[in-house]
């Protein structure tokens, strides 16, 4: 027989026994952000008309149980039986059949239930921002320093034929959806403003639907940072990259008064305008992305004055970088004499050519972002109708706000605040508990053996005591 020691782990008895333990319980930091921002009030609202005077379970309810159940790690309706089994902390959840007929109602108005779920979301915003004070996304905003905006198109396999999938340019068979993110910066995350649910061959380019995607965008933010008449301004910067290089929509931002820093497709007429930027003397050492230190092996100049841009808006600039590509990197047709060329255009009039170069750059977060998302339900289309997948890209929105907000409220000074969902289930929302009353109130224990037991509680006491004090 095996000596004790020798297994590297207890072996306990295992039995299954009624206990008031909650396995989520770090999840009231986002049950607290619901309440903090006014969320489920002003979504009860919004909803209303779709919700039976009797109806046991609100519209609003449902849509926030499933954001919850996606922000914990569930991918579909039916997840939200972890929810369900702890109502102490939850209150009572819907079945999946209720959820469903749920969804099925609200799908059948997609247009005008979008357009109410989004004004929630909104004013549950500017709450949000309100709340988080000097480390609001919107604190100390100016022309100098921009609110950012990306966009970015990211492609959704589906696995079976649902309502308008179809084949994507990577022979790949699903949704094509264009998103646009708010950008929290280095000490950050971020947030989705808006998610535009397309069928997988819809172009990476159409220039109607990134101006569309950028109006709802807009529509999301604060009226304070708009002009009169919602448009924008050049406090707001919209990044993309080339497939939002289009003269349609360029000319269109510039009509909205908004700064833009956009992919740029050079002409074939590069290598004969690069010798003479060479000539020129031209090329600057690019910044680093960290300190802002000298990048090596890069360099940024201006080919505005090379270009005809007579087609294009008034007051574009077109900046240009090459830089030696990373051992074992493949070059590409665009390259030129072993550098890797990439360029963009920016109505921005001032700034130094490595500065303006480093903030288009930082647009890759916006990859992070969409990778977030698809760790939110983006991954998967769980539902058959294209309305119905409307309707989950706005849960998808509201679980990732959920998490944003929580983060830039309650986590403040702390590393958690740019910890991704993976980390943040891990370590803050899957903390175990138990649920007592005391003096005809519930208590929540947090197990005092958790490594982040002190962070949940600091945040939960935060959220709570930023709410008292406005």
């Amino acid at each position: 027989m095996s000596h004790p020691t020798l297994f590297f782990y207890p072996r306990p008895r295992v039995d299954i026994a009624e206990v008031p333990a909650l396995s989520h319980a770090g999840a009231v930091l986002l049950t607290d952000t619901i309440h903090a921002t006014g969320l489920a009030p002003s979504l009860r609202e919004a909803l209303a008309p779709w919700t039976k005077p009797l109806a046991e379970h609100h519209a609003a309810k449902v849509l926030l149980d499933l954001a919850l159940t996606l922000a914990i790690g569930g991918e579909h309706a039916s997840d939200t039986d972890l929810l369900r089994c702890e109502p102490g902390l939850f209150g009572d959840v819907a079945s999946t059949p209720t959820i469903s007929r749920t969804l099925t109602t609200l799908a059948q108005d997609a247009p005008t239930v979008i357009e109410a779920i989004s004004k929630a979301r909104r004013a549950a915003r500017e709450r949000a921002w309100t709340l988080a004070g000097a480390h609001s996304p919107a604190a100390g905003v100016s022309a100098k320093s921009p609110l950012v905006v990306d966009l970015d198109a990211t492609l959704i396999t589906a696995h079976s034929e649902k309502e308008q999938a179809a084949p994507t340019f990577k022979r790949g068979f699903g949704y094509h959806p264009l998103c646009a993110f708010l950008d929290h910066g280095s000490d950050g995350t971020g947030e989705p403003l808006a998610i535009q649910l397309r069928p997988g061959n819809a172009g990476s380019n159409t220039a109607a639907d990134h101006i569309t995607v950028t109006r709802q965008a807009l529509a999301q933010l604060p009226a304070g940072l708009l002009a009169r008449g919602g448009r924008g301004s050049k406090k707001i910067l919209i990044r993309t990259d080339g497939a939002g290089g289009t003269k349609d929509f360029l000319a269109w931002l510039q009509r909205q008064r908004l700064a833009y820093s956009v992919g740029f497709t050079l002409p074939a007429s590069t290598p004969d305008l690069l010798k003479r930027l060479d000539e020129a003397k031209a090329w600057t050492p690019a910044y680093d992305t960290e300190d802002e230190g000298i990048r090596e092996g890069t360099w940024v100049a201006e080919l505005t004055g090379l270009l005809d841009l007579a087609a294009w808006p008034a007051g574009m600039r077109v900046i240009v970088r090459k830089e030696r590509p990373h051992p074992g990197a493949q070059l590409r047709i665009t390259d030129h004499e072993g550098m890797r060329i990439t360029a963009f255009a920016t109505n921005s009039p001032r700034g130094q050519l490595p500065v303006l170069e480093l903030r288009h750059r930082r647009r890759a977060r916006c990859e992070d972002r969409i990778r977030n998302a698809k760790d939110m339900g983006l991954e998967k289309f769980p539902l058959q109708s294209f309305a119905q997948n409307q309707i989950w890209c706005q849960i998808i929105q509201l679980a990732s706000e959920l998490v944003a907000w929580m983060q830039t409220i309650a986590l403040t000074g702390h590393d958690a605040r740019k910890w991704e969902p993976k980390r943040l289930r891990a370590r803050l929302f899957e903390i175990p508990a138990t649920l007592v009353r005391r003096a005809r109130h519930k208590v929540l224990h947090l197990a005092e053996h958790a490594p982040e037991a002190v962070r949940v509680l600091t945040g939960v006491n935060r959220l709570r005591t930023t709410v008292a004090q406005t």
